[in-house]
């Protein structure tokens, strides 16, 4: 008989009643948050009774862990500032969109949107998720364990999306100076993007990057996709390093 996972005590218990507060700060009240301490491991707390509940935590602004015991649905999280949240189960459309910092972990599948407006942050999907991923970021970064639907990155000006799996049709459609790293296969790519390989310092980046949501994937093993004028900029300032034949 395997030995039993030890968990974590929380420091709060909240159920569905609480998942949309009209201020956070009236039920984080209790916890032992020092807000000048970088160092101290954050509080804990336990969201119970999680069944596809719609705009779920939603603006918390708060340095604490979340942990959530189910899936949610539409807008889990958006707006997320500081938090570090675990959802143990699905999520539905919007989840952590307009993300400013903190930290996401779905631990099963997304729909349309995740990360949408994300402008910082980190979201990581464990399962595949739906179409217009990452639409309109301009920072942060985005991890898709699975496969991801049609247009990632749609209108996207900054930031990363890592898709551990393949790619939908349009990925990158509209994107400026957000990049791309796909493992996968792509069933189109977008007017006005490319695809390109990793420079030694995106190789570093991405196994860094990899480390950190914990995919256990090599970065030598993705693709990159830029736009186009990207691509063109890079040249011209370091051309020896995107075209290593070069003399």
């Amino acid at each position: 008989m395997a030995k039993s996972e030890s968990v974590e005590p929380a420091d709060l218990e909240i159920g569905p009643e609480q998942f949309c507060p009209a201020s956070w700060d009236e039920i984080l009240v209790v916890l032992p948050i020092d807000p000048e301490s970088a160092n101290a491991r954050p509080p804990l707390v336990r969201a119970l009774g999680a069944n596809h509940q719609h705009a779920a935590l939603m603006g918390v602004r708060h340095p604490v862990r979340m942990d959530v015991m189910g899936s949610l649905g539409d807008y889990a999280c958006a707006f997320n500032q500081r938090a570090i949240v675990s959802i143990r189960g699905d999520v539905g459309h919007g989840v952590a969109e307009g993300m400013r910092s903190g930290a996401v972990r779905v631990y099963g599948t997304a729909g349309d949107g995740a990360g949408a407006a994300l402008s910082g942050g980190t979201l990581a999907v464990y399962g595949h998720a739906g179409n217009r991923c990452g639409a309109g970021m301009t920072g942060g970064e985005i991890f898709i364990r699975g496969n991801a639907g049609d247009h990632v990155g749609v209108g996207a000006l900054g930031g990363t999306i890592v898709l551990g799996g393949d790619a939908g049709h349009g990925l990158g459609d509209a994107m400026s100076g957000a990049t791309i790293f796909v493992r996968g296969r792509v069933a189109s790519l977008a007017a006005g993007v490319m695809e390109t390989q990793l420079r030694q310092r995106e190789r570093l980046r991405l196994g860094l990057l990899l480390i950190n949501a914990s995919i256990r994937n090599e970065a030598k093993d993705f693709r990159r996709i830029v736009a186009i004028e990207v691509y063109e900029r890079e040249k011209r300032e370091s051309r020896g390093e995107i075209d290593p034949s070069w003399r």
